[in-house]
């Protein structure tokens, strides 16, 4: 069986989350060929892989936000302009008007330039008829080179050649989710589109708080990412999701609830056994973990902040900061920056390396983030028996607390997102109480060995593809 991965963002570029996911995934697999369609920003990050791949991975293919096609003269000099059914097709995703991706699909089949499009007439007329209809209160050449900037993404991703394969699977909708229903529209193939965070929530929280966009547009981009994340729930076999809420969420986005399957997370709990303990270097001290990239949706400021208010309850707290700093690199000094200025001592930088040579040293762990689905750091915490303090996004509250009839306890503390004082107050509880930190983990532990191995999940997945798989190919 050959699987074509579609990821955006992520796997193989950047380590942790939704990447270190795929490629267990892939490893998982190793009877079945894999090749890799990634969405990325630009040429600038082509090839820099940040994982060695398995061998299991035959081809990655590149997809880019932003190319060079956008700006360049056409050689005739002349616009694109479209027949009739194509316009048409165009106009209905433009407008949102029972979009008819099928035949826009086709149509990017075609030669022309993406530049030549959206410069063109059809283009230009369609956003001159929606202005008319709906956004008169706003300059027109803003709206129409706003649209430009909205429609130049997706357009590029239209216009990608895409690997044939059995199955797609895309590990978001969005961009992720336009390039698997086209494979499944052209090829017949199976769909398969897992959210790890609901990607349209997470694309409207970031868009709420954008400063690059303002006013109405931020409505405009919105909508954008709805209508592709539907298309993508109308064309899948199936859509997994980790946990009840976020299905919830997926049939509220208007995806048909007898599609969805729940599909929790799983890890190699054997990867964490025997790890090494604290050393000398420790003594005296109460170690925390934050396993993590350094990237303002992990809100590692408000953890610094936080830290610096319990240690000065608890003086022998010591932060671990274990994960890479060099993906937003800006943010990432932003946070040395805060250290240095609050003269905060104990704040350790780990940058990337194997977490394992670091978990069995921590006395619990740290997750601020301000969005995650089901984190794979809090799994990874109690396959090494460490209790976790997490903000309340996600699946957090469940792992922490348990979900559908586990009684096993708490294995942790949850905390509201950027709440600094209740962030503070979690760690001197624990640092306070081995004990209580002791049977918080012995809880995380049996709960992730119970729901959260990743043979559940390489059983739930085999079952998964096989099935696809013969309702796509039945003969």
């Amino acid at each position: 069986m050959k699987i074509c991965i579609v990821a955006e963002g992520c796997y193989p570029y950047v380590v942790g989350g939704v990447s270190g996911w795929v490629n267990s995934m892939i490893k998982a697999f190793p009877e079945h060929e894999f090749v890799i369609l990634s969405i990325i920003s630009n040429r600038e990050q082509s090839a820099k892989f940040a994982y060695e791949l398995p061998e299991n991975v035959t081809e990655v293919y590149e997809s880019y936000l932003d190319d060079f096609d956008w700006g360049k003269r056409p050689k005739t000099g002349r616009r694109t302009h479209f027949s009739d059914k194509y316009y048409k097709a165009l106009r209905s995703i433009i407008m949102n008007e029972k979009p008819d991706w099928n035949t826009v699909f086709k149509l990017f089949e075609k030669e022309f330039s993406v530049d030549d499009l959206l410069m063109g007439a059809d283009f230009l007329n369609i956003i001159r008829e929606l202005y008319e209809l709906r956004y008169t209160q706003i300059n027109f050449s803003d709206f129409l080179w706003t649209m430009r900037s909205i429609y130049l993404p997706l357009f590029l991703i239209l216009k990608t050649p895409i690997p044939k394969a059995d199955i797609y699977h895309c590990v978001a909708t969005g961009y992720a989710g336009v390039l698997g229903s086209m494979a499944k529209e052209r090829y017949g193939c199976g769909l398969i589109v897992s959210e790890h965070g609901i990607y349209t929530r997470e694309r409207e929280e970031e868009l709420i708080k954008a400063t690059w966009v303002a006013g109405i547009y931020k409505n405009i981009w919105i909508d954008q990412f709805k209508k592709m994340s539907l298309l993508a729930y109308d064309k899948a076999d199936v859509v997994t999701s980790l946990y009840g809420h976020a299905k919830e969420l997926q049939i509220e986005l208007g995806c048909n609830e007898s599609k969805i399957m729940i599909t929790a997370n799983g890890i190699d709990m054997s990867r964490f056994e025997n790890l090494p303990g604290k050393t000398e270097e420790d003594e005296g001290y109460v170690n925390i973990g934050a396993i993590l990239r350094v990237t303002p949706i992990k809100d590692v400021k408000s953890l610094i902040r936080a830290f610096a208010f319990a240690k000065s309850l608890v003086p022998n707290l010591r932060l671990w900061i274990i994960g890479p700093t060099d993906i937003e690199e800006k943010y990432a000094a932003e946070c040395f920056e805060l250290v240095e200025i609050m003269n905060l001592k104990d704040v350790i930088f780990t940058g990337e390396v194997d977490v394992t040579n670091y978990i069995g040293r921590m006395d619990f762990t740290i997750l601020t983030s301000i969005s995650e689905g089901q984190p794979l750091t809090i799994l990874e915490s109690y396959a090494a028996k460490k209790p976790v303090i997490a903000t309340d996004v996600g699946n957090c509250f469940g792992l922490l607390y348990g979900e559908g009839g586990d009684k096993l306890g708490e294995a942790g503390i949850i905390t509201h997102i950027m709440n600094t004082e209740e962030m503070a107050d979690a760690m001197v509880n624990l640092a306070g109480d081995p004990d209580k930190c002791q049977k918080m983990g012995e809880i995380g532990f049996k709960r992730c060995k119970e729901k959260y191995q990743l043979s559940q999940m390489q059983d739930t997945y085999r079952q998964l593809y096989n099935k696809v798989f013969e309702h796509n190919y039945p003969d």
